[in-house]
């Protein structure tokens, strides 16, 4: 990591969401994130269930068994993820979605 990476050294994954941002734009909005850390990486998150994340893996072309489950917070929040090369940017889909609590035995308490 270069101590001053300038805008320009963003570029690959600022052109891959130019492409993102025109080849789909009828998808849902994700949560967009760039950083001078790894820059040519993208990350697109969905906070709002695991339906958006789905939309964007399947219109990506991302294969299900590329993708990553597991559980954060103590087994309350499901995390899918899966990576893909996209205009040369390396492109990471992480979706977030709670768990549903179990059905107490024998009814409500």
């Amino acid at each position: 990591m270069s101590e001053n990476v300038t805008l320009d050294g963003l570029a690959v994954p600022l052109r891959a969401l130019r492409l993102l941002a025109v080849d789909f734009s009828h998808l849902p909005a994700p949560d967009v994130r760039m950083s001078p850390v790894f820059p040519a990486q993208l990350e697109l998150s969905f906070h709002s269930g695991l339906p958006d994340f789905e939309v964007w893996r399947e219109a990506l072309g991302i294969s299900p068994d590329a993708v990553v489950y597991r559980e954060q917070s103590d087994g309350r929040t499901r995390v899918l993820k899966a990576s893909s090369d996209f205009a040369g940017a390396e492109l990471e889909l992480t979706g977030y979605s709670d768990v549903c609590a179990p059905e107490p035995v024998g009814g409500t308490a």
